[in-house]
């Protein structure tokens, strides 16, 4: 088989992997009702989520030595963690995060 046949099927087949991987939980969850523990505790997957990605941004890991605080990403993220207070959208959110950050960086 050619080099370019190969590597076409192998990325045809990792996308329709990915594919069913995302699809099939939703056509399942269709046709079966979770219980009310599971949906609550699903609720704080999007929170978790956003917190593990906000507090590694948070902080320089140098090897060999404790992380040191971003003071750019943390000065970025006051007005994001306001919006999303206020707001409890996650568009708003991210997008003001993305303009506070880019506003300071051009600012400093």
């Amino acid at each position: 088989m050619p080099s370019f046949e190969f590597v076409f099927l192998v990325i045809l087949g990792c996308g329709l992997v990915t594919w069913l991987n995302r699809v099939i939980p939703f056509v399942l969850l269709k046709r079966f009702e979770l219980p009310l523990a599971m949906v609550e505790f699903l609720s704080f997957v999007p929170v978790v989520i956003m917190a593990a990605l906000w507090f590694t941004g948070l902080f320089h890991q140098h090897l060999g030595h404790l992380p040191t605080l971003n003071e750019l990403n943390c000065l970025a993220s006051i007005p994001t963690v306001l919006a999303a207070i206020i707001s409890k959208n996650l568009l708003v959110i991210v997008v003001v995060g993305i303009i506070s950050l880019a506003v300071l960086r051009l600012v400093i």
